[in-house]
């Protein structure tokens, strides 16, 4: 295994730090008109994949500390846009979402087509691939530590 990564400037998380938040920034202004930021457009995307989700699975799916997820679901919920309610296991809570989130999620859909046009417009189609390819990587490569 190679360490030739030893500069600051390829620390991996710093690059990605920088990278997530420009591209979160990207994906905000583009996605303003609908009402929603890029992260609540994840987070009901993501449940709508699944209908209806534990808190626990939507946290294991999302690679976000519980913590955090509840803060963000809470103002989804307070949106109108999920509802949350106990599971079959009194200790599960479950998120879905609303008819309400539907049409956000529709409205958002549009805007966010377009920041993904765009962003495969500038690094390419190879480019994007590569890069998903990279992050899942990066992903599975800090979890299995």
């Amino acid at each position: 295994m190679s360490h030739e990564f030893t500069d600051v400037h390829d620390c991996t998380c710093n690059n990605l730090r920088k990278a997530a938040r420009a591209v979160t920034q990207y994906y905000d202004d583009a996605l303003r008109p609908s009402g929603i930021r890029a992260t609540q457009f994840s987070l009901l995307s993501a449940i709508k994949e699944f209908g209806t989700v534990s808190i626990g699975a939507l946290a294991e799916e999302s690679v976000m500390d519980r913590t955090t997820l509840t803060r963000n679901l809470k103002l989804l919920e307070d949106q109108g846009l999920i509802t949350v309610t106990p599971g079959t296991d009194a200790r599960v809570r479950e998120v879905s979402l609303t008819p309400e989130a539907y049409e956000k999620l529709a409205l958002a859909q549009r805007y966010w087509k377009r920041a993904q046009a765009h962003m495969a417009g500038k690094m390419g189609s190879d480019g994007v691939r590569h890069l998903l390819r990279s992050l899942a990587g990066a992903v599975e490569a800090a979890r299995s530590s």
